[in-house]
C-alpha cells in the first residue's frame, strides 16, 4: 500500500499544481474552465451529491486496493483522480479544467488519470490477469 499512497500523492500534487498554474489561462490547448458537474458536464450544479459520491468512490477504491494487489497501481490512478477533483469540489464548489483538445470536453490531470486507471484495469480484466 505504500506504493499506492506514493503514486496517489504524486498525482494529486501534479493535478493541483497544474490547476493552479493554468487558472484563467487561455493559449494553445490550454483553455481554463470550471465545471460544477461530472464528466461531460452532466449533473451540473449538483456539487453536494457529486462530493458524496466521490467520497464513497474513494473509500471503495482504498479498500479494494488493500485486497487487490494486481490492480493496485491503476486503482491508485483512479483514487488520485477522484481525490484531485474532490479537493476542488470541497474547497471551490467546482472542478477546474484546462486541457482543451477541441474534439473532446475540457478536462484536467485528475480526469486523465481516472481514464488511464480504468483503461488499464479493463485491459487486465479482459486479459484474465485479475
Amino acid at each position: 500500500m505504500k506504493r499506492f499512497f506514493i503514486i496517489s500523492t504524486l498525482i494529486i500534487l501534479l493535478d493541483q499544481l497544474t490547476k493552479l498554474i493554468f487558472t484563467n489561462k487561455h493559449f494553445g490547448i490550454i483553455n481554463y474552465a470550471t465545471n460544477t458537474g461530472a464528466a461531460f458536464s452532466i449533473l451540473q450544479n449538483h456539487t453536494f451529491f457529486l462530493t458524496i459520491i466521490s467520497i464513497l468512490v474513494a473509500i471503495f477504491i482504498y479498500f479494494l486496493a488493500k485486497k487487490e494487489k494486481k490492480i493496485r497501481i491503476p486503482l491508485a490512478f483512479v483514487f488520485a483522480g477522484t481525490i484531485g477533483n474532490l479537493i476542488d469540489r470541497i474547497f471551490l464548489g467546482y472542478v477546474r479544467d484546462f486541457i482543451d483538445l477541441q474534439v473532446w470536453p475540457i478536462f484536467n490531470i485528475a480526469d486523465s488519470f481516472n481514464v488511464i486507471g480504468v483503461t488499464i484495469m479493463v485491459y487486465l480484466i479482459l486479459k484474465g490477469k485479475v
